[in-house]
C-alpha cells in the first residue's frame, strides 16, 4: 500500500468518527496508553480559557525558549496548514513527520475510534516524545475536564479567561464554564487565572484539590498607561517579582502577565532585559495582528484578528477604541452559526463605519442575510458579497491610506484573508518584476 500524504491523512480522519466532537478522554486514555506514552517534558504547561490561549501559549513558549530551551507547542485550530498546530523548537511539524505520527496512531487504536481532533492532539503528543524537548506548551481545544488534551498532567495549569462560548458543551453560564475550565487543574500542582472574577466552580476546585492558586488583582497584576506597562508578581517562594516599566506590546497585555507568573514559578533565571525582550519576540498570526499591502497603487492598512465570541469583541473593541485610525475604519466580517452575532457586533458597531459581510468557507457559516440584518438593526452601513476574498477587494477598492480596514470574525475568515493576501503578494512581485 503507498503511504498517505498529509492531505490523505487529514480527509481520512475527518470520516474516521461517527461525529466531529465527542468529548471525553476514555477513547484517547486507552490509544496513549497502548501507545505507551508518559510525561512529554520535564515541564508540562497547560492553557485553557475562553479566550486569550494562542498568545499566552505563545508568550509562554518565548520566555522558555530566550533560557534556551527546547520547547513543544500544540495548538488549534490552524489557519492554513495543519502543520502550525505542532511546533517543535519554533518550526512547525514536516508533513512527514505528521504522517509518522498518524500512522503510528492507525497502528495502535485498533477498532477505537477517535475524531480528527483526538488523532491530532494524540499525534502530536507522541511526537513531542520523541523530540527530547525541555518543555511542552499544551493548549486546549475545547473546555478543558473532557478535551483530550487533559490526558497529560500539567506542572503549571493557566486559565486565561472565562467566558461564554460553545454553550452546547460547556454550558451557558460562567459558573458551569469555569468548571469545566478547571477539569486541567491537578492536586497540588499551580493553578493560574487571569481572569479577575473567576466563577464560583472554578474557586472551589481550587480548594478541593489543594493547589496553589495565582490569581489576576491579588498574586499578581499589571498596569497599562498610554505608552507603557508594569507588571508585579510572585516567585515560587513567594517573594515579590517587579518588572517595567516596558514598551507596550502588540499581543494582549493581560496574557503577558500571565505568562510572566507561570514563568516566575519556573525556578528559571529572571533577566529583566532577556524576560522583557522574549515577550517583544512573541508572535500569533491573526491575533491584533497589523499588515500593510499596497492595493492598485495605494499602500492600504490592515488589521486581522480571530476573536469570534463577546468576550473577545469587547476586548477587540477597547484596543480599537484607544487606536483610532487617520481616516474611518471599514470591516471585513464573517462568523460561524453557533456564535453569539449580538454579542459580537454590539461592541464594535459604533467603530466601524463601513461594514462587508462574507460568508465563511464551511457549512457551518451564518448566512449572510442574517449578519446584515443584525448589522442594519443597530444603524450600521452594511454590504454584502459572495466570499472573504471579493469583500476585502470591495473594501480595499474604498480604503484610503488613512484608513483601517479590519478583518475579524472567525478562524475561517482570517485563514481565507491570509490566503488571499499570500495570492495578491505573488502578484504584486510578478507585476512588479515584469515592470
Amino acid at each position: 500500500m503507498t503511504a498517505r500524504t498529509l492531505g490523505e491523512w487529514l480527509a481520512y480522519l475527518e470520516q474516521l468518527h461517527p461525529v466531529a466532537i465527542d468529548m471525553g478522554l476514555a477513547r484517547s486514555q486507552q490509544v496513549a496508553a497502548r501507545l505507551k506514552l508518559g510525561k512529554l517534558a520535564p515541564r508540562v504547561i497547560t492553557v485553557t480559557g475562553t479566550n486569550g490561549k494562542g498568545s499566552t501559549c505563545a508568550f509562554v513558549a518565548s520566555l522558555l525558549k530566550q533560557q534556551g530551551l527546547k520547547v513543544g507547542v500544540y495548538s488549534s485550530p490552524h489557519l492554513i496548514r495543519y502543520n502550525e498546530r505542532v511546533l517543535i523548537d519554533g518550526v512547525e511539524a514536516s508533513d512527514q513527520q505528521l504522517c509518522d505520527a498518524f500512522a503510528a496512531l492507525e497502528a495502535a487504536r485498533g477498532d477505537i475510534s477517535l475524531t480528527y481532533f483526538e488523532m491530532g492532539t494524540l499525534a502530536a503528543f507522541w511526537l513531542f516524545e520523541r523530540c527530547q524537548l525541555d518543555a511542552v506548551v499544551l493548549e486546549v481545544g475545547l473546555g478543558g475536564r473532557l478535551d483530550t488534551v487533559n490526558i497529560i498532567d500539567p506542572d503549571l495549569a493557566l486559565v486565561t479567561s472565562v467566558g461564554l462560548d460553545h454553550a452546547d458543551y460547556l454550558g451557558d453560564t460562567r459558573e458551569s464554564v469555569g468548571y469545566e475550565k478547571a477539569g486541567i487543574f491537578r492536586a497540588g500542582t499551580p493553578a493560574l487565572c487571569g481572569d479577575q472574577d473567576p466563577p464560583h466552580t472554578l474557586l472551589d476546585k481550587v480548594r478541593e484539590l489543594d493547589c496553589p492558586f495565582y490569581l489576576r488583582g491579588r498574586d499578581y497584576d499589571l498596569r497599562i498607561s498610554a505608552s507603557d506597562w508594569t507588571w508585579r508578581g510572585l516567585d515560587g517562594n513567594g517573594q515579590v517579582l517587579e518588572l517595567g516599566p516596558m514598551p507596550l506590546l502588540n499581543l494582549p497585555m493581560e496574557n503577558a502577565a500571565l505568562a510572566l507568573q507561570a514563568y516566575a514559578l519556573m525556578d528559571l533565571p529572571w533577566e529583566a532585559g532577556q524576560v522583557q525582550s522574549a515577550l517583544r519576540a512573541a508572535h500569533i498570526t491573526g491575533r491584533l495582528d497589523r499588515r500593510s499591502l499596497v492595493w492598485k497603487g495605494k499602500r492600504l492598512n490592515l488589521m486581522l484578528d480571530v476573536g469570534h465570541n463577546p468576550h473577545a469583541a469587547q476586548f477587540l473593541a477597547k484596543r480599537l477604541a484607544s487606536q483610532p485610525p487617520a481616516g474611518k475604519r471599514l470591516a471585513v466580517f464573517g462568523l460561524l452559526a453557533d456564535k453569539d452575532l449580538p454579542g459580537v457586533v454590539a461592541p464594535l458597531a459604533d467603530l466601524v463605519a463601513q461594514w462587508a459581510v462574507t460568508p465563511l468557507d464551511t457549512p457551518r457559516t451564518r448566512p449572510v442575510a442574517q449578519l446584515q440584518a443584525e448589522l442594519e438593526n443597530l444603524g450600521a452601513s452594511v454590504a454584502s458579497y459572495g466570499s472573504v476574498a471579493l469583500a476585502l477587494e470591495g473594501q480595499c477598492d474604498q480604503a484610503t491610506a488613512e484608513d483601517e480596514i479590519l478583518l475579524f470574525g472567525s478562524f475561517f475568515c482570517v485563514g481565507e484573508a491570509l490566503e488571499w493576501l499570500s495570492q495578491h503578494a505573488k502578484e504584486e512581485a510578478a507585476h512588479g518584476f515584469a515592470g
